[in-house]
């Protein structure tokens, strides 16, 4: 059977209506669409093959048809009109990155945020670290006299820091002696080095001293393994609860969404440009019933954020996908000037 002009049209169609109703589509109204202008009949024997070639279902309840995932992948993949962004809609979106001297976690946050209710959907942004970048500078700042707060910079801008409480008085001396013992032990190695074995071996060479600063090599080893994993953040889970599809699923989704370990696999290894998981195709079961829309872009040079969007399988795929587009790379250009400035900063 082939998918010829007509089929295709008749698809578009459905396909376009139903995202805007959240109706079953019937031949009637379709035979009234000027792209169509055929007799509902003709139309009706159209939409029955289109039917059995798979891009089409039938509700129980209803005469009319809904598209398949397969029918919205073909929608997608070779029928949509993608609709440009207007220059008000850049101009919106361009306004949201108008930080003169942004936090890189805060930024990476409220994009999350931002791009929830620009769109209406949940939203997940992560970055990665590559693994090449190395741990740069470490110090120790006191905070009362037995208190400092342990401060890790990274190659690549990012800078971590917590507060240790000690067992003793830190005086000049001791912060001088830790200071140099953490540059000669830690700078210089990748953050992917810096693992549990390392820190042990490290700790020992402390001697008998080492269960004296245990707690500032401890936390050099939690800040190194924070700033190597990378950030995640959520926006707009809420907003899952608004649709109809998600009635009695969607703490379900909410919850799946909050683990990075989850669903970080899932859109954080895909190409770069905007890439689509429609239902069934995400790996993820309890996203079955949804769509995952995923842009990569880039922080510097290197290509590790990630930012994505997690609605209902009916959404408007020809607006979000070229908003999402120019969001994530708004989003990596704001990054990357951020990162570039810490790093000459701490560089000067």
């Amino acid at each position: 059977m082939r998918f010829d002009d007509r089929k295709k049209r008749i698809l578009s169609a459905i396909v376009e209506t139903y995202i805007r109703t959240g109706e079953p589509v019937g031949s009637k109204t379709l035979s009234e669409f000027p792209e169509i202008s055929v007799s509902p009949a003709t139309v009706r024997n159209e939409m029955a093959a289109l039917f059995e070639m798979g891009f089409l279902e039938q509700p129980h309840t209803s005469a009319g048809r809904v598209p398949s995932h397969l029918g919205y992948r073909a929608y997608i993949d070779s029928l949509m009109r993608v609709k440009p962004l207007t220059e008000d809609e850049k101009d919106g979106i361009d306004a949201l990155f108008n930080i003169s001297d942004p936090d890189p976690d805060k930024l990476l946050a409220d994009s999350a945020e931002a791009l929830a209710e620009y769109t209406g959907c949940a939203t997940v942004a992560m970055t990665t670290t590559p693994n090449y970048v190395t741990v740069e500078h470490i110090d120790i700042v006191p905070a009362d006299a037995t208190t400092v707060v342990l401060l890790v910079i990274a190659s690549n801008g990012v800078v971590k820091s917590k507060v240790c409480r000690l067992g003793f008085r830190v005086n000049t001396g001791i912060a001088d002696f830790f200071r140099k013992f953490a540059k000669d032990r830690f700078c210089g190695h990748t953050l992917k080095d810096i693992s549990a074995e390392f820190v042990n071996a490290v700790s020992i060479q402390l001697g008998e001293y080492s269960g004296v600063f245990n707690p500032l090599i401890v936390g050099i080893y939690e800040l190194c393994k924070e700033v190597y994993d990378g950030q995640y953040y959520l926006g707009g889970q809420e907003k899952l609860l608004t649709y109809n599809e998600y009635s009695d699923r969607a703490l379900e989704i909410m919850k799946l969404i909050s683990k990075r370990d989850k669903l970080g696999p899932v859109i954080g290894n895909n190409p770069s440009g905007v890439t689509v998981f429609i239902g069934k195709e995400n790996s993820l079961s309890q996203l079955s019933g949804s769509s995952l829309l995923v842009a990569r872009f880039n922080i510097g040079e290197n290509d590790c954020g990630t930012i994505g969007l997690i609605g209902p399988v009916r959404m408007d795929y020809s607006r979000l996908i070229p908003h999402l587009e120019y969001f994530a790379e708004k989003l990596g250009t704001l990054l990357s000037i951020t990162y570039q400035r810490k790093t000459g900063d701490e560089n000067g």
